[in-house]
């Protein structure tokens, strides 16, 4: 039986198809969140409905847009023509670069960091490139444009990204009837969102589907005429809909509210504690004993009790909620009583915030015969304890962080809000996955598509065109990453860095999808992980200087800067012991 490669590189076709599989799962864990963390941050999609659209739409991407970019992944970023005559050297080194960038890659999403996979098989591919040629195989200029990519990426996707939220500030969350302005303006959101998603597609598109062949005068021509024939079906067929299903469910709320408004006025009142319910003021089991039992203060705060009317002593009437105040006290009181002991323990050594000018120091036997002066600083009480270990209390740190929990908490949409950009952001993130699989899909596939062509072709040119069938091959495993592992850094894109709302997530999703395509029409090379990142620290600290976790971005950005050259080091390092298995 012939075989289909020569045995001198059939391993190499074998091992680059397994990394390379792998190093799609770690794509599709770390590199898809940039697609559905808004969403699922949002609460507009769950993880599983963002898994199940991520894993068809970016699949649908790969074999539709992936075909393009693989060729520049695979032949724009090193000269393979230096390669002639030592192909096999040139598959190692492929080999190495899928290698590199898949380790990274997993090391960042096991640490729940967003990182770019493009930056990462950059730099893997540089890595073996430096080793092989040295620095005359580099483009220097391409990698110079790279990391001047991690300052312009954020930077300018941050800043769409903030003026799309005041607009939308301005012209509707600002407004006292959010609901009119909202639908007044809704087919314009969709009809411009269509527009930039569509001219994504078709500028610059696939020879596969005969993109490439479309005028740019015709580019606009589809993308204005999708995006007319959107707001005109928003017009007449959504913004009825939304009016309908938002007013029916505020007449449904209000109902809610009165019924259980009435049902507290009547006489016998439930309430439940645990899985035991109790009646009150009207049940047969008002003697027993489980119903003369009276609520602890903090089953009275989570659990409140409107009580019904009692006649007093005097034969006045003390109302339900009087009732209820007087056994809070009550029960108040006693609890206050329980912690005064250790309140003053805690009072001992603890200084008062109004004493944080005077110098004081507490002397405190700790042990037979030790006595250690604590340092009293900034209102911080350090205790030496022993030799070798130290105590640190301090009165306002809780606190502070308590106030920028409520403050992050406080920021929310308004339930007209939430309906109006709730579809809108699910679009978005629908064609951002889209795009996302054209365009990262070829991270992993394009140096196993090279693997394959110098196989069959013998020559370094690579002139034959991407299969379909290895594009289908990474958008499987992207998804398969999605699925098991992709939570992690979706929590960190969705929940961790900031609060996001639909309003908030959806001009997050505009902002970076129309600075990706900017900028990579006008020639600087963008990230699509450093673009969403920067609009989600941009709007959320907009919104609020408590809404973003500074520490939490500040480990993501010195994850962006090593990328590059972790990813290539890795690669380096292969490359130098795998290459000694091939004749030079």
């Amino acid at each position: 039986m012939e075989l289909l490669f020569p045995e001198n590189v059939l391993w190499m076709i074998i091992v680059g198809f397994i990394v390379a599989f792998v190093l799609a799962f770690g794509i599709g864990a770390n590199d898809v969140a940039n697609s559905f963390g808004t969403s699922v941050g949002a609460k507009v999609l769950t993880l599983r409905q963002a898994c199940i659209l991520g894993a068809i739409f970016e699949t649908l991407g790969a074999i539709l847009l992936g075909a393009k970019v693989s060729d520049t992944i695979r032949k724009g970023i090193i000269d393979v023509g230096s390669y002639n005559g030592t192909e096999e050297v040139l598959m190692v080194g492929n080999i190495c670069a899928l290698s590199g960038s898949c380790i990274w890659l997993l090391i960042a999403t096991f640490l729940s960091l967003p990182v770019s996979g493009t930056h990462s098989i950059v730099g893997a591919t540089l890595g073996f490139a430096l080793v092989a040629h040295g620095a005359k195989g580099v483009n220097w200029i391409k990698a110079g444009m790279i990391v001047g990519s991690w300052f312009i990426s954020p930077v300018l996707s941050g800043l769409v990204s903030i003026g799309l939220f005041w607009v939308i500030s301005l012209l509707v969350l600002r407004k006292e009837d959010q609901l009119r302005h909202g639908l007044r303006l809704l087919p314009i959101f969709y009809g411009c969102t269509l527009v930039i998603n569509v001219f994504s597609i078709f500028y610059d598109g696939p020879e596969m589907l005969g993109f490439d062949k479309i005028p740019l005068w015709g580019i606009f021509i589809l993308s204005f005429g999708s995006g007319l024939i959107c707001a005109f079906l928003v017009r007449v067929v959504m913004v009825p809909w939304q009016r309908k299903k938002i007013l029916n469910s505020a007449q449904e709320i209000s109902y809610n509210a009165a019924t259980t408004e009435k049902s507290e006025c009547n006489g016998a009142v439930k309430f439940t504690f645990g899985s035991q319910v109790n009646k009150i003021g009207g049940g047969s089991g008002g003697n027993s004993a489980d119903s003369s039992r009276r609520p602890s203060y903090t089953e009275s705060m989570e659990n409140p009790i409107i009580m019904p009317e009692k006649p007093t002593e005097n034969g006045s009437v003390k109302s339900g909620a009087q009732l209820l105040t007087h056994l809070v006290k009550e029960d108040e009181e006693k609890e206050k009583e329980k912690l005064v002991p250790t309140v003053k323990r805690v009072q001992d050594v603890t200084p008062s915030p109004s004493m944080k000018s005077f110098k004081t120091l507490l002397t405190q036997e700790f042990g037979p015969g030790k006595t250690t002066p604590p340092k009293v600083t900034n209102g911080t009480v350090k205790l030496d304890i022993s030799d070798s270990s130290n105590m640190e209390y301090s009165p306002a740190s809780s606190q502070d962080l308590e106030a920028q929990k409520k403050e992050r908490e406080s920021i929310k949409d308004s339930p007209e809000s939430v309906k109006l950009f709730s579809w809108l952001q699910i679009l978005t993130a629908i064609f951002g996955s889209f795009a996302h699989g054209g365009n990262d899909v070829s991270n992993a596939i394009g140096p196993l598509v090279a693997l394959w062509i110098i196989g069959l072709e013998g020559s370094a040119q690579q002139k034959s065109a991407t299969p379909i069938w290895i594009l289908l091959y990474g958008g499987v495993g992207i998804s398969i990453g999605l699925f098991v592992w992709g939570r992690r850094v979706i929590k960190t894109m969705g929940e961790d860095l900031t609060k996001i709302t639909p309003s908030s997530g959806f001009c997050i999703e505009i902002g970076s999808a129309l600075t990706v395509l900017v900028a990579s029409n006008i020639g600087i090379p963008v990230s699509t992980t450093h673009c969403k990142v920067g609009s989600i620290v941009s709007v959320g600290r907009f919104r609020s200087r408590a809404n973003v976790d500074w520490k939490l971005f500040r480990n993501i950005f010195l994850a962006w800067i090593v990328t590059l050259p972790v990813s290539g080091g890795i690669s380096a390092a292969l490359f130098a012991g795998l290459r000694l298995l091939v004749p030079h």
